[in-house]
């Protein structure tokens, strides 16, 4: 049974940092991209950030650009995400989520087989 499992989020004061973990079991770990998403309420989920699983390649959204990093750790099945400079505006839901392409066209939620089940990330003063 495929299972994503996300943690690290809390809050944090506009500035701050956090980094987020993605540990997946029953997938074939060298052949998954992972992606990163984030949710606001009421608003569409919003792809990030990918990893690809052949060369470990990564595409960021403008929006996280320069603040945010992704990594992959393939000994323990697990990918991260590194959030830096954190505003308010980056409080959501984040979601991970695997696919067996790789990361182009990664934005798309539908490319996806795999979700975990949310951490939630909020930024205030």
């Amino acid at each position: 049974q495929v299972q994503l499992v996300e943690s690290g989020g809390g809050s944090v004061q506009p500035g701050g940092s956090l980094r987020l973990s993605c540990v997946a079991s029953g997938v074939k770990w060298d052949y998954v991209s992972i992606g990163w998403f984030r949710q606001e309420p009421g608003k569409e989920r919003e792809g990030i950030s990918c990893i690809s699983s052949s060369d470990g390649s990564t595409r960021y959204a403008d929006s996280v650009k320069g603040r945010f990093t992704i990594s992959r750790d393939n000994a323990k099945d697990t990918v991260y995400l590194q959030m830096n400079s954190l505003e308010p505006g980056d409080t959501a839901v984040y979601y991970c989520a695997g696919t067996y392409y790789y990361c182009a066209g990664y934005a798309s939620s539908n490319r996806y087989d795999y979700w975990g089940q949310g951490t939630q990330v909020t930024v205030s003063s």
